[in-house]
């Protein structure tokens, strides 16, 4: 029988497989991130032998794969000093707001690992969502003296407020990562502001001494959340254009960003086109139709409207 007390989350109206800018920072820098999420568990694991994704496992558990995606799994295959095997469950809640049921899903990937690998698991998580009080850390259940519990260590992105000027300038790509999400919620209607924090975080990618691929990569998440409208995005462009010169290192404003004809009525589609696919995934045909039949300032009031827009009938509203 159903319990009537129990809310859940309302059918998705969008697909978002979550192919996003969170799984390559994970995929490329997993030690990094749990040096800055994590640091005492990252400690006790023993780096010098490697690491293993195992998405196919995860995929085998989950089966959520046709539910709006507002979050990123990935389990990993890692050995403690000890030598002891261990597999981890990252999980990195994006601004999905408060989800009731959202501890019951972490024990369930619990045991449905547990039951399927037997294996020892750890679940991690990152919530990146705005609401201060809700911090679920634990799942619990109890009846007639039989108690199940799991507990599972969580952080909080809004934590780290009030320290950006940290965030800017710690080595470990997550600080600039959480810098990033951070801007973006203080910058949701202040689109100037906006710019200002994107070129100073943009800025702080060329002084890292990291390769091409990896400046590419935590660019292209910072340009995911601080999304801009056309004519601040050509600002912007300018100004990593005179960065880039002064530098010699041409990594962001490459050739196909550049020529997009930028002011001109292509451009702003084809900037747009692309924030849409990071923030909602792939579109469907009612939008391509929008962009195509737009005028000038009817795209750059819907790239306005993308920075506070929840979904894809938000951005276009007249």
């Amino acid at each position: 029988m159903k319990n009537p007390s129990r809310t859940r989350r309302k059918p998705p109206d969008r697909s978002d497989d979550f192919d996003s800018p969170w799984k390559t920072l994970l995929d490329r820098w997993f030690p990094a991130f749990m040096a800055w999420f994590f640091p005492p568990i990252a400690a006790e694991i023993d780096w010098a032998r490697g690491y293993v994704f195992l998405d196919k496992e995860l995929q085998k558990i989950s089966r959520r794969a046709q539910e709006k995606r507002r979050h990123a799994d990935k389990l990993v295959k890692v050995w403690r000093g000890t030598g002891e095997e261990m597999w981890v469950l990252v999980h990195v809640e994006i601004q999905a707001g408060q989800e009731t049921d959202f501890a019951e899903r972490m024990f369930v990937y619990y045991y449905r690992l547990f039951d399927r690998y037997r294996l020892p698991l750890a679940s991690l998580v990152v919530l990146a969502d705005d609401r201060p009080q809700w911090r679920p850390d634990r799942y619990q259940r109890q009846l007639w003296g039989c108690e199940l519990k799991l507990t599972f260590p969580m952080v909080k992105l809004l934590d780290y407020q009030g320290r950006l000027a940290e965030l800017e300038t710690a080595p470990n790509p997550f600080a600039l990562a959480t810098a990033a999400h951070l801007l973006a919620r203080a910058t949701r209607k202040d689109p100037q502001g906006r710019l200002a924090g994107k070129l100073a975080l943009t800025r702080r990618l060329y002084q890292r001494g990291w390769t091409k691929p990896e400046v590419l990569d935590l660019y292209e998440f910072i340009d995911w959340l601080l999304a801009l409208p056309g004519a601040l995005e050509d600002a912007f462009l300018d100004e990593i254009h005179d960065l880039e010169a002064s530098t010699k290192m041409r990594y962001i404003s490459s050739a196909e960003r550049i020529g997009m004809k930028r002011g001109t009525q292509l451009g702003i589609q084809q900037v747009l086109r692309r924030q849409l696919r990071r923030r909602f995934g792939e579109p469907p045909a009612w939008v391509e139709s929008k962009l195509q039949e737009g005028t000038p300032p009817q795209l750059e009031q819907w790239a306005d409207q993308l920075l506070d827009a929840d979904t894809l009938e938000a951005v276009f509203k007249e």
